[in-house]
């Protein structure tokens, strides 16, 4: 029969037969806590009505056990907490903070005002901050940075910062798209995607180099800078082709809902892919193995990235060293390319 008597959280370890700390850490499902002595010390406060003042524990402690994840969403996008890629990294990251005993704390850049530490950190919302995205400009991710807050982005990790970033070696991606569709007999080839964000700017440099150690000259309207959606690249393409025709016979995506939108609209004009045109995507998600025709595409481990990511962040924590880590890439070939 449950006691209806309140416990004190030194009264619950006295009866566990364990320290305050380890009480405490069990409670709030700490892996460092063998699952033995976290599922004994969860029924017995269960029996006694006991539940953790998670208010009073921040104040005493100075830690929330939360981080908060940002989607960096850059100003005028239609790109949204939907798009698949960000979450499956979504997914990996709270994944990698529940191993470590963290919680994850979703909101987006637009939310989260300008000042990140104020909003997140000082405030006692998260203990650090994970950004997914460098977006077009830093600002807010290094005014954030400079005042000390612990802080990881997803983004290129080739780039200078004085924050740790996690991210694909975009420029491998972009080449290896290019020479893909290069290698294939592809001659005339668009870049679908705005290179003025850090990630893409790096595969647009991949795919300059392709086409320089090929001798092609890139055409003068290769690169298609358009918003990170299909409904953007769907758009474009029907506008491209209804303006110049089917001046081009590949295409190198910045992301996978990218070339669906593509590939939408180039099949509604029967244009054969790849036989008229080939296209590459980024990201591999679960999607595009499923498309007609399945999606040649740049895989990025996000396993691995959200694993980088969450340690790099407690060495933050724990005032430990941190840098800047690559992830792998992989071209994946499927059925929207021509292959051998």
């Amino acid at each position: 029969m449950a006691s209806e008597t309140k416990l004190t959280l030194a009264k619950l370890a006295e009866l566990a037969g364990v320290s305050t700390s380890t009480a405490s850490r069990a409670l709030n499902d700490n892996p460092l806590i063998k699952q033995e002595t976290r599922t004994k010390i969860q029924a017995l406060a269960k029996a006694h009505n006991f539940s953790v003042n998670a208010a009073a524990s921040r104040l005493r402690t100075q830690k929330t056990n939360v981080i908060a994840v940002i989607l960096n969403l850059i100003d005028n996008t239609e790109q949204s907490t939907t798009d698949p890629f960000l979450l499956k990294l979504v997914g990996e990251l709270n994944q990698a903070l529940n191993a470590k005993g963290y919680e994850l704390l979703l909101s987006n850049s637009f939310m989260a005002s300008d000042d990140w530490a104020n909003y997140f950190i000082r405030s006692q919302r998260a203990d650090g901050i994970l950004v997914i995205g460098q977006g077009k400009s830093d600002e807010k991710i290094e005014l954030a940075a400079q005042s000390g807050v612990p802080i990881v982005v997803w983004g290129d990790a080739k780039t200078e910062a004085t924050y740790p970033v996690i991210g694909g070696d975009n420029f491998s991606g972009g080449y290896s798209a290019t020479k893909h569709l290069l290698t294939q007999g592809a001659k005339q080839i668009i870049f679908l995607g705005d290179p003025e964000h850090a990630e893409m700017q790096e595969r647009y440099r991949g795919f300059l180099r392709a086409h320089e150690e090929h001798g092609i000259l890139p055409s003068e309207n290769a690169v298609c800078a358009i918003d990170i959606t299909s409904k953007s690249a769907y758009q474009f393409i029907n506008d491209r082709i209804k303006a110049n025709g089917l001046d081009f016979d590949g295409i190198v995506c910045v992301s996978d809902m990218v070339a669906f939108g593509a590939l939408k609209a180039l099949k509604e004009r029967y244009v054969g892919i790849p036989s008229d045109v080939g296209i590459v995507g980024y990201d591999d998600i679960s999607l595009a193995e499923l498309m007609h025709p399945s999606l040649t595409t740049i895989k990025q481990n996000t396993q691995q990235a959200a694993e980088l990511m969450v340690a790099q962040l407690i060495n933050q924590l724990e005032r430990k060293p941190t840098s800047s880590q690559v992830v792998e890439t992989s071209l994946v070939v499927r059925r929207s390319t021509k292959h051998d």
